[in-house]
């Protein structure tokens, strides 16, 4: 069972997703506006917020940056709005998964258990965890902590995730199909995904994908984190 906070201005929607989440034996609480929202987030702790753009007082887009700016809590984007662009930007401002309407139960309720799995064992690591060197990079996936050349790195959790996977196999290849599989808990999903936050940790560790330093893309094949090269003499 779940804590959802479903933010859906639409009555008629908003019904729908409530009951078929408390069949689902989730516990669910419901607002219309973007405001409410803010002002659930900071009184209530959930798992997860399923976040409508359409809202009456704030686009969903500036929301999720409000919500972003208060709480770490997964949030899954419930949109009609079908354009790559505007699903690059979500992901961008912290989305964690998004649905485009209609969809079914099933497939919200999978995506759901995905979100959830990942924060959840995230939370849930063993204190033996150890701690993770490549290069000037540090990773502890315990504390969830990042250093690169003893500078925190402020990441956001799914980069972390990212990160301390590819971490933990230092110089190994690892195809996006096991990236979607374990950082994201995807059986499938967009390569479109794993691209953003790619590119966010890039410029977080100060390269670029045509001036790697630690994060290496083999096209075709998967992506990989190793130690910067010594500069030839």
């Amino acid at each position: 069972m779940a804590s959802v906070l479903v933010v859906e201005d639409d009555p008629f929607v908003r019904s729908a997703l409530i009951r078929q989440l408390s069949d689902a034996s989730h516990a669910v609480r419901s607002v219309g506006t973007a405001l409410e929202a803010l002002r659930e987030v900071a009184h209530f702790r959930f798992d997860v917020v399923i976040l409508d753009l359409g809202l009456p007082d704030l686009d969903g887009s500036e929301a999720l940056k409000m919500l972003r700016g208060i709480t770490d809590v997964p949030v899954i984007i419930a949109t009609a709005r079908d354009d790559e662009a505007e699903i690059v930007r979500l992901l961008h401002a912290g989305a964690d998964d998004y649905l485009v309407k209609p969809f079914s139960v099933d497939h919200l309720s999978a995506r759901m258990a995905a979100v959830l799995r990942r924060s959840r064992g995230a939370a849930g690591e063993p204190p033996s965890s150890p701690v993770l060197r490549v290069g000037g990079l540090t990773v502890d996936p315990l504390r969830r902590q990042a250093e690169l050349d003893g500078t925190s790195l402020d990441l956001t959790r799914r980069e972390f995730d990212l990160l301390a996977f590819l971490a933990g196999r230092p110089g190994v290849v690892v195809p996006r199909k096991e990236l979607l599989a374990e950082v994201w808990q995807q059986a499938y999903g967009d390569d479109q995904t794993i691209d953003v936050h790619l590119s966010w940790l890039r410029r977080k560790l100060g390269e670029t994908a045509a001036r790697p330093r630690y994060l290496h893309t083999l096209r075709g094949v998967g992506v990989k984190l190793e130690p910067p090269r010594e500069p030839q003499p």
